[in-house]
């Protein structure tokens, strides 16, 4: 069970000002240090907060696996055929939103998945889907070329029922097992915290965790090492593999 660390927010710090402080990528490789396994940067089509100079320079500074997040649009798709990160998550994007609120359409934008699947792949980039936890949906993203799906655990984030929370749980559950079945990687992110981690970490065939807003908050407080090192440290506690 591996942790990727989203760097979004280091970087929205810094867009505030329009300078060059604080650095993502220098962020990125405090992250490599303290037990991330991964990187992951969202280089969106409003350039809100990672730029395109971001994207080239943490795919030549880190030494662990960089994971581009990004919509289906030309510029950005330009920029990730160029720099060429280890793996690109497709997902949706709209200008207005605050952070990615669902999964990818799979009805919609199939075709042009399959396409920009099409151009990644062939640069040697692995190529995961964002999506709903529907098997439904990543049946699609197997058929669209995908390597592997990042199942929207946003859902179960917000709920603040327990007995809600539990039956969401048990959505992701039943798509991170139809995705294996498949023969496809699955990861899960989107809203998950110190505290609502441990049920999701429990379940069995989870690939890899992206997480980046709570880390980089708790690190207002902690510093980022031990904030890293606090959500490993969890992960590894709660895997099935390990309990």
């Amino acid at each position: 069970m591996q942790l990727g660390v989203n760097v979004d927010h280091i970087a929205t710090v810094r867009q505030a000002r329009r300078g060059t402080f604080p650095d993502p990528v220098r962020a990125a490789l405090v992250c490599e240090r303290s037990g991330a396994d991964s990187i992951v940067a969202h280089l969106r089509e409003d350039r809100r907060h990672i730029q395109d100079d971001d994207v080239h320079r943490l795919k030549s500074a880190l030494k662990i696996k960089f994971n581009l997040e990004m919509a289906i649009h030309p510029s950005v798709l330009r920029t990730a055929l160029a720099a060429r990160p280890d793996t690109v998550t497709l997902v949706p994007e709209r200008r207005k939103e605050r952070t990615t609120e669902s999964g990818l359409d799979m009805v919609r934008d199939r075709r042009r998945l399959a396409i920009a699947t099409s151009k990644l792949r062939a640069r040697g980039i692995e190529v995961s889907y964002f999506v709903d936890p529907i098997p439904s949906h990543i049946d699609a993203a197997l058929a669209c070329g995908a390597h592997a799906v990042e199942i929207h655990t946003g859902t179960y984030a917000e709920t603040r029922k327990p007995a809600a929370a539990r039956r969401e749980a048990a959505r992701i559950r039943r798509a991170v097992l139809h995705a294996r079945g498949l023969g496809i990687k699955a990861h899960v992110g989107h809203g998950l915290d110190y505290s609502n981690t441990p049920l999701i970490a429990s379940i069995p065939g989870i690939d890899e965790f992206n997480i980046g807003f709570s880390i980089i908050a708790e690190s207002f407080f902690t510093g980022l090492p031990a904030a890293v090192k606090k959500m490993r440290a969890l992960l590894r506690r709660h895997s099935p593999r390990t309990a």
